[in-house]
C-alpha cells in the first residue's frame, strides 16, 4: 500500500494568481509545481510558469472554459466538482464571510447492481480563499442489505474520520476522493484522490482502489520518475489489474501514459488504453447539500 507524508511534498510555490484564479482565464489545463510525491529522492523540477494546454489522450479534446466542459484543475476527463468549489468560496465569502458547505457527488453503480459509491465534500469558507479548505469522505452502499462503508485514501491530504490527519487540516488544503470506474467483474472500485492547496500552483491525483474480496483500500501513484502532476486516467485495457496515468514535468511538450499496480510499481504504457465500468447515476440528494453558518 503506497503511503507517505507530507512532508514529501516539496515547499510549495505561489503563483501570481492562484490555482482557482487561474482556472478562470486558462483555456486548457491548469497544472503546477510540485515534487513527485512518491519519489522523495527525486531532483526537484526547476521553477515554472503556470502552463495552459499540456497534451493529453486526446489533443482535440475541447478547452476547459467552453460551457459543455466542467471545469477540473487539471482538465481530468473524470472532474471533481470545482465549478461548485468557486462557485461557493465567491457566494460565501462575499456574504456571510465565513461557512461551511456541503456536496455529495453522482453514484457510480456496479455493473452487476450490487455496489454504489459516492462521495460527500465539505468546504470550510475562510473570506480569503488560502486560507479556505476542502475535504471529503467516500461511502460504498451495498445497494441489496443496505450497509454502508467508508473508503478513505492514505494520501497526505486525505481525511480519514476515524485518524485525524494534521496535515488534511491546513490552512489552504484540498482533498477530493470522487469514485470513477467499477472493474468490468465489479470486484474492485477506482476512485480519483485529487490533492493541492489553493492560491498556489500544488496538484496532483492519486488512485484508490477498494477490492471486494479482501476488504481492502489501496492508494497508489506513480514512482520512479519524476513528474509535476499526475491525472488519473482509469483501469488499464493491456492489464486490468493496474490502472493508467498521464504524468509528466512541466516543460515537455508530450506527457506519456504510465501504468501503475497496486505497489505503485510504474512502467511506461504509451500503447495502452484506459477502461471504466459502472453505471453513473443522479439521485435527488446529488449536488450542493444543506449547509451551517459558522459562528
Amino acid at each position: 500500500m503506497f503511503k507517505v507524508t507530507i512532508h514529501a511534498i516539496r515547499p510549495r510555490i505561489h503563483s501570481c494568481l492562484g490555482l482557482a484564479v487561474a482556472l478562470l482565464w486558462v483555456p486548457g489545463v491548469f497544472v503546477g509545481h510540485q515534487r513527485a510525491f512518491a519519489n522523495p529522492d527525486a531532483t526537484a523540477v526547476p521553477n515554472a510558469p503556470t502552463i495552459a494546454n499540456p497534451p493529453l489522450s486526446d489533443p482535440a479534446a475541447p478547452a476547459m472554459m467552453e460551457s459543455s466542459v466542467q471545469l477540473d484543475p487539471l482538465n481530468s476527463p473524470h472532474p471533481v466538482p470545482w465549478s461548485w468549489v468557486l462557485a461557493t468560496q465567491d457566494e460565501v465569502s462575499s456574504t456571510q464571510g465565513a461557512g461551511l458547505r456541503y456536496y455529495r457527488s453522482r453514484s457510480l453503480v456496479s455493473p452487476d447492481g450490487d455496489y454504489a459509491a459516492y462521495s460527500r465534500l465539505q468546504m470550510q469558507v475562510q473570506p480569503e480563499m488560502y486560507r479556505s479548505r476542502v475535504s471529503s469522505v467516500m461511502f460504498l452502499e451495498n445497494l441489496r442489505t443496505g450497509d454502508l462503508q467508508v473508503v478513505t485514501a492514505t494520501s497526505p491530504l486525505a481525511t480519514n474520520p476515524r485518524t485525524p490527519n494534521k496535515e488534511a487540516e491546513q490552512p489552504g488544503a484540498i482533498s477530493m476522493i470522487v469514485p470513477i470506474a467499477w472493474s468490468e467483474k465489479s470486484d474492485r472500485l477506482l476512485a480519483r484522490q485529487f490533492e493541492g492547496f489553493f492560491n498556489t500552483s500544488d496538484a496532483s491525483d492519486y488512485a484508490v482502489i477498494w477490492e471486494r474480496q479482501a476488504g481492502q483500500t489501496t492508494t497508489i501513484a506513480p514512482t520512479r520518475m519524476m513528474y509535476s502532476n499526475a491525472i488519473l486516467l482509469g483501469w488499464s485495457q493491456e492489464h486490468p489489474d493496474r490502472v493508467l496515468f498521464q504524468a509528466g514535468a512541466l516543460g515537455d511538450e508530450s506527457w506519456p501514459l504510465w501504468s501503475v499496480d497496486t505497489r505503485s510499481e510504474t512502467q511506461l504504457a504509451n500503447t495502452d488504453q484506459p477502461l471504466i465500468f459502472g453505471q453513473m447515476t443522479d439521485n435527488v440528494w446529488s449536488g450542493p447539500q444543506a449547509y451551517h453558518q459558522a459562528q
